[in-house]
């Protein structure tokens, strides 16, 4: 099943016809799939106008845009960092912007998409009513938006040629709702290696699980006397850390199957899990509060957080100053937490292997590190 999976969505979006060593690429668009990570406006497009999701209410994209974006953020996504690293225009969200340039870019990623199918996860007792975009869906979106989008099939190969794929994050939510309805971690385990997911084209970002133990809402829900189950080091859940641990380990081997088969694509592992873990290792070091790490919009408990109180909400207060918290809501970071992470793969050493930047203009090649704006 994992070799079939995995095989599926690589073949999905192979179509280039001539292969080379992986080398320096002068990306001219980003393409990216996933879910609330990487959204920056699908969900609220396919929602109901008269049910929308809490993102569309401040205080979500105060930081940075000044307002609400759809995006799962006080401000800019991981997504939103590379396209400015790279040159590029933010990547415009699908669903709902058919009549949007998508030259530079083109984004089907949809807050609580999972990586499996709607239906796989139901026939296991895991029900989820947020969205039934799955990671199949917005690849058959993707296939289908090809002619309108592209024109011409040389036209169509030269994109995905030249772009940069994202991969997610997907995944994670197939494990959250695993999760919240109380699967034990034997049950959720059989789900990793349908995770496991390649991507095509030239290059391709493959990013691993979050460190799930260092999560607000999990720390929330699994708050435990027993001290003997947290990281001393972090305070994190250490058993839910070992679970983030196994899916990276999984990810991993099979991203280096996938590589032997197809040795002349560039297929980059994003190591999401370590480039996060040291943040929590020392906050104060990257600028953050001490621990323990609560969310930055919130209410109650240790993490500020309240399970069935969502920030968007009015009850919900946010704190004053976004930039020192690690966490901006129960399950997704702030724009300085994104901010670290992206510096992480773009300049290392959180890409494996590493993005060869040696063909880049010298205003890319000579920029700053993000981490230090």
């Amino acid at each position: 099943m994992l070799t079939k999976l995995v095989s599926f969505f690589l073949l999905t979006l192979l179509v280039t016809s001539v292969y080379s060593e992986p080398q320096c690429r002068n990306f001219k668009s980003i393409i990216s799939f996933g879910d609330s990570i990487a959204d920056t406006g699908n969900l609220v497009a396919l929602s109901d106008p008269n049910n929308l999701p809490h993102v569309v209410f401040p205080p979500y994209g105060e930081t940075f845009f000044q307002h609400p974006t759809s995006r799962f953020s006080n401000g800019r996504l991981v997504i939103d960092f590379i396209a400015e690293f790279l040159g590029l225009p933010l990547v415009p969200p699908f669903y709902g912007s058919q009549s949007a340039n998508f030259v530079k870019g083109v984004n089907f990623a949809v807050g609580g998409a999972t990586a499996l199918e709607q239906s796989f996860l139901e026939d296991r007792g895991i029900y989820f009513p947020y969205t039934s975009v799955s990671l199949d869906v917005q690849l058959k979106s993707f296939k289908e938006s090809l002619p309108k989008l592209y024109g011409s099939s040389s036209d169509c190969r030269d994109m995905i040629e030249n772009a940069l794929i994202l991969m997610g994050e997907i995944g994670g939510n197939d494990y959250n709702y695993a999760f919240f309805v109380g699967k034990s971690v034997e049950e959720i385990k059989e789900l990793v290696p349908l995770e496991l997911i390649g991507m095509g084209g030239r290059t391709f970002l493959v990013p691993g699980e979050f460190p799930l133990g260092c999560s607000v809402a999990y720390l929330t829900l699994y708050k435990t006397s027993n001290m003997e189950e947290y990281d001393p080091l972090t305070g994190c859940l250490t058993w839910l850390n070992k679970f983030g641990e196994y899916h990276s380990e999984q990810l991993q081997a099979e991203l280096k199957r996938l590589h032997k088969l197809y040795p002349h694509v560039n297929i980059i592992y994003g190591d999401y899990y370590n480039a996060m873990l040291r943040i929590f290792q020392e906050p104060t070091k990257f600028g953050f509060i001490n621990r323990p790490l609560p969310a930055c919009c919130g209410v109650g408990g240790t993490y500020n957080y309240t399970v069935g109180m969502r920030c968007g909400i009015e009850v919900v207060e946010c704190c004053s100053d976004p930039s020192k918290y690690v966490n901006w809501d129960n399950v997704h970071l702030t724009e300085a937490a994104y901010r670290l992470l992206a510096d992480g793969l773009l300049n290392g050493p959180y890409a494996i292997p590493p993005f060869d930047w040696s063909c880049l203009s010298s205003e890319i090649k000579n920029k700053e590190s993000l981490d230090r704006e």
